[in-house]
């Protein structure tokens, strides 16, 4: 299942992130040093970070209000309302975990993951919430609502480009290992046959 899931992220990726064209040229490939370098994208990280502390502020001040103005919703609202702040809620978990360490362990299935969270359903929720004038908005939970959209929409931009670096960066490490191992198979080819010549 997991092997599956991990397959379709990485389609998904190949089809919204194409690597560009000098990952695909072998000649124009830059010499790259294992070990030395990180494709991890500091800003998205901190942004990760502190939306995993502001997130349980968020959740708290939104329960707060919700219990403030339940009387006065209509019951239409009350079930609607309820629906997104559990379903936000469960996604962000989500989210912001498959975000975390994709990013840090460079990892381009959960990043994709992440992003897709991100713009397909964490930001048209966010902005439900905010711009919905019949939900009886407080101040409070305004001001937690446009925070917690800046995180989201700028979680979503450097997403995107953290993805597209990762993923030319692979595939530029995946075909210089090709490369390394063609150069290998070669090398013992050169000494065999040498081995083969003094010993007839």
């Amino acid at each position: 299942m997991e092997a599956k899931l991990r397959r379709t992220m990485t389609s998904v990726t190949d089809v919204l992130f194409p690597t560009s064209k000098n990952a695909r040229d072998p000649q124009q490939h830059q010499l790259l040093k294992t070990g030395n370098d990180y494709v991890t994208n500091l800003p998205l990280q901190m942004a990760i970070y502190f939306n995993c502390f502001f997130s349980p502020f968020w959740l708290t001040s939104v329960i707060v209000v919700f219990e403030l103005k339940y009387m006065y919703l209509t019951t239409l609202y009350k079930i609607i309302l309820l629906a997104i702040y559990i379903v936000f809620t469960i996604i962000e978990v989500i989210r912001l975990y498959i975000g975390y360490l994709g990013n840090l362990m460079e990892r381009v299935p959960e990043l994709a993951g992440f992003w897709l969270l991100t713009i397909l359903l964490q930001f048209p929720l966010i902005l439900l919430l905010l711009f919905n004038d019949q939900a009886m908005l407080l101040p409070l939970e305004r001001a937690v609502h446009i925070i917690e959209a800046l995180f989201v929409l700028f979680e979503g931009v450097c997403g995107y480009f953290a993805i597209r670096v990762m993923v030319n960066y692979q595939v530029t490490k995946f075909h210089l290992r090709q490369f390394t191992d063609l150069e290998q198979i070669q090398d013992d080819e050169y000494w065999i046959n040498n081995n083969h010549q003094h010993q007839s």
